[in-house]
């Protein structure tokens, strides 16, 4: 314990929920529908701590968002590749998190699903290029007749360190019918 208070130790962890910023913001989520987060005029309807918040005493930048493929048939398959670099002073980890969002479907989907993660330990001004694959798993839902489906059209690929929009970079994938 005195290891991690006096720095010598570098801890890593990720909220698994959100932290509401009081009781009259409950409930709170990051997958919500798109009409879903309503609030009192004027107020703010973010979460206090957003779900995959961490803290750590190193920071991190990531940088080149792209994909293998930006055009997949409903049954293909792809990689999100991102650099991420450790720009602080002290080697530490970070778990890169990608979330899905479906721009047009026939019934209301999520504004984002988590759908990958990966944790990488990196010493200071070290770089790592993370992986995460999409693949029709990644893209499916039921439909209206409570099918799984992948349906044609543009999916929002968001890779960042939270679910918080401004931690989230985007790319766009396009699935082919």
């Amino acid at each position: 314990m005195a290891e991690v208070l006096f720095g010598d130790v570098n801890p890593g962890g990720k909220l698994p929920i959100s932290i509401p910023r009081s009781a009259g913001h409950l409930p709170v989520f990051y997958n919500h529908k798109p009409s879903a987060r309503r609030g009192y005029l004027w107020d703010e309807v973010s979460p206090l701590f957003p779900f995959g918040f961490g803290l750590s005493y190193t920071t991190f930048r990531l940088d080149r968002l792209r994909l293998t493929r930006k055009r997949i048939p409903r049954t293909g398959s792809t990689r999100v590749l991102v650099d991420v670099t450790n720009t602080g002073p002290r080697a530490g980890s970070e778990v890169v998190q990608m979330y899905i969002r479906d721009r047009v479907s026939s019934v209301t989907r999520p504004v984002k699903e988590l759908k990958g993660f990966q944790k990488v330990w990196l010493e200071p001004g070290q770089t790592q290029t993370v992986a995460l694959d999409i693949t029709p798993a990644s893209l499916a839902f039921y439909d209206v007749n409570m099918d799984y489906v992948v349906e044609p059209g543009e999916f929002e690929i968001k890779v960042g360190a939270s679910s918080r929009d401004e931690d989230l970079q985007q790319v766009v994938l396009t699935v082919t019918p």
